[in-house]
């Protein structure tokens, strides 16, 4: 693993040592007594502080890069480069044409990359799909999606941790390009590549990365996605309504509430509990995948088009 911060600690790290097949053996970060706490915490044998010396490992066969969105081109190079399969977070990478120079990487020096797009595995996010896919909601015809949350204190972004999210050299963006992935993503999940997509955004004229955002997206099938992601409202708010010619699919992205159908006069709830660890179930299919057992839970080529549409509404 290269990178442990937060996202590790409980969303992903502690997974890889209770998928099948798989062990996390090792831990990079630059900072000696961090990285030597985080291996002593999570039982991981070996920590470095040198990505070369760690990808120089005979023992390890593939890496999970967990590090901010800006050095993700130049860890999956030297991944790739040294032989490795590799797990990279989201968002995948500053911009588009970065994903893109990762596509063309992975061309050159094959072997295998999946992105951590792991809501597609998430037991929530594959029953929304299941009602969508069997025709519970007849013909999908529209999606709309809402995201407000408060604007962040100058105190809270004062912490590192935080700060990174909203500085586009190290994020790519602001908090649209930390949450807009996983929206965007379970969308070309569902209804497949898009065929149209354009937005707007700003920052309430600031300078500053966009804090309001609104894109379109035209599937190959007719189904129309609109999206409004504004995050200096007063309000909070996680929503997003799939119609269809014979229902309606009603569900959040963070909040975590039951799965609402309304279909002929009547309503049906489907609760989920949360997940121990949120990636586990992606984690799951990726060693499957690294291991011949199944296909690419989520290929370069979705996470480029998914940076191609990130880009489109904020106009990078």
């Amino acid at each position: 693993m290269i990178g442990a911060g937060d996202v590790t600690e409980v969303k992903s790290g502690p997974a890889f040592k209770k998928v099948p097949n798989s062990d996390l053996i090792a831990v990079m970060r630059r900072d000696e007594e961090k990285v030597k706490d985080y291996a002593a915490r999570h039982g991981i044998a070996q920590w470095y502080t040198d990505v070369d010396k760690m990808l120089a490992n005979p023992e390890i066969n593939a890496v999970y890069i967990a590090t901010p969105p800006y050095v993700h081109l130049h860890y999956v190079q030297k991944s790739l480069q040294a032989g490795k399969m590799v797990y990279v977070e989201k968002p995948l990478a500053l911009n588009a044409e970065e994903a893109r120079q990762m596509k063309d990487m992975l061309a050159r020096y094959g072997g295998k990359l999946v992105v951590a797009h792991y809501r597609r595995a998430n037991p929530y996010f594959l029953k929304i799909k299941d009602i969508v896919q069997t025709g519970l909601i007849g013909k999908p015809t529209l999606v709309q999606l809402k995201i407000y949350k408060k604007a962040q204190s100058a105190e809270v972004l004062s912490i590192s941790k935080n700060k990174w999210r909203v500085d586009p050299a190290i994020s790519g963006g602001g908090l649209f390009h930390d949450l807009a992935p996983h929206q965007l993503d379970l969308m070309l999940a569902i209804f497949g590549k898009p065929v149209h997509y354009c937005g707007l955004s700003d920052a309430y004229g600031l300078e500053a990365p966009a804090t309001r955002v609104s894109g379109q997206v035209l599937f190959a099938d007719d189904v129309l996605f609109n999206g409004v992601w504004d995050f200096g409202q007063q309000q909070q708010k996680d929503t997003c309504e799939i119609l269809g010619t014979d229902g309606v699919l009603r569900f959040s992205f963070f909040e975590g509430t039951p799965i609402v159908l309304e279909r002929e006069g009547s309503t049906e709830e489907f609760p989920f509990e949360p997940l121990p660890h949120v990636q586990q179930p992606m984690i799951a299919h990726t060693v499957q995948y690294f291991l011949d057992q199944r296909d690419n839970p989520c290929s370069i080529e979705d996470g480029v088009v998914c940076m191609e549409i990130m880009d489109a509404f904020t106009k990078k």
